[in-house]
């Protein structure tokens, strides 16, 4: 499958080193070397997906991701990055991420992350009902409370006793999923490989990230969650019943 990938990437040798290797996959690359220019060529070239840098001069990757996001929430974002902390991935799940990968990186599983992000992006652009995945097909709900949340599928949009506020495609995709499982168990695997298109198992911690967003969006206390809870040497479980 060929597609345009934007590269926002200051370092030049691991920006040329992306581009060979991406190259050799059959994509399209285009590269910037600061977030100014990256955002000038995400509004021209509108690329299929993004490897974004987070420290970079100009603007920096924290920044570009929000700028982008404020308009498009569709396009998948993969950061690449030497900041491996917990909180600098949390923020950018957040901010809309949809995977996050530290440097130094194994190429092939950087290439694989590659490949599923466009892969799930193609499902959402499918129009024969008969292509998409079991999960398009079983969820038909507009919106969706439980205790004092409501989701709207239609805007991306959830609400909590505090407001509302804005969800990614990615965090929409697995809240159908935890709502259409409701009750049962789900192992990191199945939620790879139904949330995200993986095939075999992966060391990224990705589906716990987006849990702790959960968490923060939808529990009174987030260290003591209600309706998304944590099962020991399984996975995750989604109460709505609280």
């Amino acid at each position: 499958m060929s597609s345009k990938i934007l590269i926002i990437e200051d370092e030049i040798h691991i920006a040329e080193g992306l581009k060979l290797n991406l190259s050799l996959q059959g994509h399209e690359i285009v590269m910037a070397h600061n977030g100014l220019e990256g955002l000038k060529l995400w509004e021209q070239e509108g690329p299929d997906l993004i490897v974004l840098d987070l420290m970079m001069p100009a603007l920096d990757g924290f920044q570009v991701l929000k700028k982008i996001r404020a308009s498009d929430e569709k396009v998948p974002i993969l950061i690449l990055s030497a900041r491996d902390q917990a909180k600098d991935k949390v923020k950018c799940l957040k901010d809309g991420v949809d995977d996050y990968l530290s440097k130094p990186f194994n190429l092939d599983e950087f290439l694989l992350r590659v490949d599923r992000l466009l892969t799930r992006s193609s499902w959402t652009e499918k129009s024969d009902p008969d292509e998409l995945l079991d999960l398009d097909k079983e969820f038909k709900e507009k919106e969706y409370s439980f205790g004092p949340n409501r989701i709207d599928f239609v805007l991306c949009k959830g609400f909590n006793s505090e407001g509302e506020f804005q969800l990614t495609s990615q965090e929409i995709r697995l809240l159908k999923l935890f709502i259409i499982k409701k009750g049962i168990p789900l192992t990191r695997k199945e939620l790879l490989e139904i949330g995200w298109g993986y095939s075999q198992e992966t060391s990224t911690r990705t589906v716990d990230n987006f849990l702790v967003r959960f968490r923060k969006y939808f529990e009174a206390d987030p260290k003591e969650p209600k309706y998304f809870k944590s099962m020991r040497s399984v996975g995750y479980l989604f109460t709505p019943e609280g």
